[in-house]
């Protein structure tokens, strides 16, 4: 039996369809980074990030534990900067959103309830949102002129896919890792180079020092679909690294950074514009924190342009994880006709791309 409160939340929610103007705050804590966004439509009215990458620095890689400790004591604090640089008050506020997953469970559980608190205490409707399908929408925020249907790269430390977007929230997966996700697989060569977390813009920094020099294998290479493999890329590096330094041989750390990089570029960039093509679309779309990396940008741009696609990317502060891109797929969630979340909504670890809360 639904509550009082979520019963007036869904009315709220049916008023909200066709607002062009929906004030959403966002919550995201997937990782180890706490974020809130208030978001005008498509307009970021606030967005604020307090970071970890400095504590977890010294473990090479992030902590879970101390992770959501750390978003305990940032969250509250967070948020109230969020409204007040946004300029709004509570009240104006339309919906609450949050991410429900994927990601670190601890982490997740940590926004998950702060934020059916603070929709609770307003008595607005949450909205909660699959993390992965933020990244997508965080194109929309800074290209306005985007519109579905197109063919989406998703590169992150958690996931690499290619999904085709028919609509705001219908969505295909047409391929995906079956193994390391591409982002993993960065942070696990920089870790064998000796290079700090995170390790994508380290490794691309490196490789700009370097040449391709280093013969890498192509996984997948001659699959018909679209699905990646990067552990074995990733293996191969590693052999590389200690087979030279077991024999005692020097080698450049720049050339195996590039060579990685790029090999890791080809392998997602050839799959998006493959489906592409295979699909008759002419967008190209690249979401997720890989998608900060310049070459790939570099490389995408010149195979849409060698084959007449439009290619957008978000600015780099709308590709790592951020509540404003969590702010966005919520706007495509009330437009769409998705439920508001209960009471009762709980993180969960792990989602699949085609997933949407309540359906």
């Amino acid at each position: 039996m639904l509550t009082d409160y979520e019963k007036k939340a869904a009315l709220q929610l049916e008023k909200l369809r066709d607002k062009e103007d929906l004030t959403v705050l966002a919550i995201e804590s997937s990782c180890d980074e706490t974020a809130c966004a208030v978001t005008r439509g498509r307009t970021v009215l606030s967005s604020v990030i307090a970071s970890q990458i400095e504590i977890h620095k010294r473990y090479g890689g992030v902590v879970p534990e101390i992770a959501s400790r750390n978003h305990v004591m940032a969250i509250s604090g967070l948020v109230a900067q969020a409204v007040e640089q946004a300029g709004v008050r509570q009240e104006d506020i339309d919906c609450v959103a949050v991410t429900y997953g994927a990601g670190l469970l601890g982490a997740l559980l940590i926004g998950v309830s702060f934020a059916k608190a603070y929709a609770y205490a307003l008595g607005k409707p949450l909205i909660a949102v699959n993390h992965i399908r933020g990244h997508i929408a965080a194109n929309y925020i800074a290209n306005q002129e985007l519109e579905p249907p197109y063919i989406c790269l998703i590169a992150s430390g958690g996931h690499t896919a290619v999904v085709k977007v028919d609509a705001l929230e219908d969505i295909k997966l047409l391929g995906s890792t079956q193994d390391d996700a591409c982002g993993e697989a960065f942070d696990k060569v920089a870790r064998v180079l000796g290079l700090e977390y995170p390790g994508g813009p380290q490794i691309q920094k490196l490789a700009k020092e370097g040449r391709p020099c280093v013969k890498l294998p192509t996984p997948l290479k001659n699959s018909s679909g679209y699905d990646f493999s990067y552990s074995g890329l990733k293996t191969a590096v590693i052999n590389y690294v200690h087979t030279n330094e077991q024999k005692g041989e020097e080698f450049s750390k720049a050339d195996v950074a590039c060579s990685f990089q790029e090999k890791a570029v080809e392998i997602m960039t050839d799959a998006a514009v493959r489906a592409a093509r295979d699909y008759d679309l002419k967008t190209i779309v690249v979401a997720g924190g890989v998608a900060s990396n310049e070459r790939l940008r570099e490389v995408m741009k010149q195979k849409a342009d060698e084959n007449g696609f439009r290619v957008f990317y978000p600015p780099l502060r709308l590709c790592t994880d951020n509540a404003a891109m969590i702010a966005s797929e919520a706007y495509n969630l009330v437009k769409s006709g998705a439920k508001a979340a209960d009471i009762l909504l709980d993180a969960s670890a792990t989602v699949k791309i085609t997933d949407v809360y309540g359906q």
